[in-house]
């Protein structure tokens, strides 16, 4: 076990798993939880594996989070809550492929706002491997077929898991602000955010008659998606970055939508259209080509 903790390619492919699996779960959560119920449970059920591993933190970091309790406020419930609650609301309305492969787009639409909003400068290289990612975005949106995209005719439920990415991209770029604390603190500080910002969208979905009460199956989404993408995989996606660095481990996020997608088919028996596949080749090989181009500027800047 220990010597699996001083992996770093182990634990970001295990990560990288792991998320790639959250786009199975959510589709098979569909008539077994509510989504907000789902969203607001989630980090329920988190927060106490979360709170236990940053016990030992939180006392000296306590200040710090203290200081900027706005800001984390903003993150948990923009990164986290909305996030997620927009993830498994598109799970209702799309395929657990397209879910993967627009989460793809993540790394591009990071670099877009780095840009945009901290004046990060980005190479030609990175700026194409931007635009070849979102034309894979553009092709899954509009499902191969040009003419949706004159009539604007997209599926609502991608066009959420669009949003949603954009949000988690701005969330990322946000990161760059966070206080001086250790990385389970910070997420310990963002869980708690994220769990009191989801009750009144539990509360909503009660009201409106959409709750769902949890099915056995809708108790074991619930147990994966606590466990598993809002616990696990963060404390090794943090342990490979304090490994190789966030330049390097940010690399293995490409592996969520080739993941996801072969899950998609095998698990779910999903159709891989032609248009599947070619929004896949320019999703990877967009980030592909960021990463290089990255690599090149940072090699150039040594």
């Amino acid at each position: 076990m220990l010597s699996a903790w001083a992996n770093p390619i182990l634990l970001l492919v295990l990560t990288t798993l792991i998320w790639a699996a959250h786009s199975i779960v959510g589709r098979l959560a569909v008539g077994q939880i509510g989504p907000m119920t789902l969203t607001c449970l989630r980090w329920g059920a988190a927060l106490i594996p979360i709170l236990l591993a940053a016990r030992p933190s939180l006392r000296e970091d306590w200040p710090a989070l203290r200081a900027r309790w706005v800001y984390l406020a903003a993150m948990g419930a923009a990164g986290y809550t909305v996030f997620v609650a927009l993830f498994y609301v598109a799970a209702h309305y799309t395929s657990a492929l397209n879910l993967s492969i627009i989460q793809g787009a993540i790394p591009a639409l990071v670099l877009i706002g780095a840009r945009a909003f901290l004046g990060v400068r980005f190479s030609a290289l990175q700026a194409l491997g931007a635009v070849v990612t979102m034309l894979g975005v553009v092709v899954i949106a509009a499902q191969g077929d040009p003419a949706r995209l004159a009539a604007l005719a997209f599926n609502s439920g991608d066009v959420m898991m669009v949003i949603a990415a954009a949000l988690y991209a701005g969330y990322t770029v946000g990161l760059r602000q966070r206080p001086n604390v250790s990385g389970v603190s910070m997420l310990a500080a963002m869980a708690v955010a994220a769990f009191v910002t989801s009750i009144p969208l539990m509360i909503w979905e009660i009201l409106s008659g959409g709750f769902v009460w949890p099915t056995a199956g809708g108790f074991l989404v619930l147990a994966f998606v606590a466990l598993g993408p809002a616990f696990v995989s963060q404390l090794m996606f943090m342990r490979g970055v304090e490994l190789i660095g966030p330049g390097r481990a940010g690399v293995f996020v490409n592996l969520v939508p080739v993941f996801g997608a072969i899950m998609a088919v095998v698990i779910l028996g999903e159709p891989f259209a032609v248009y599947h596949v070619l929004a896949l080749l320019l999703v990877v090989g967009g980030i592909a080509i960021a990463q290089r181009g990255g690599a090149a500027r940072n090699a150039e800047s040594a």
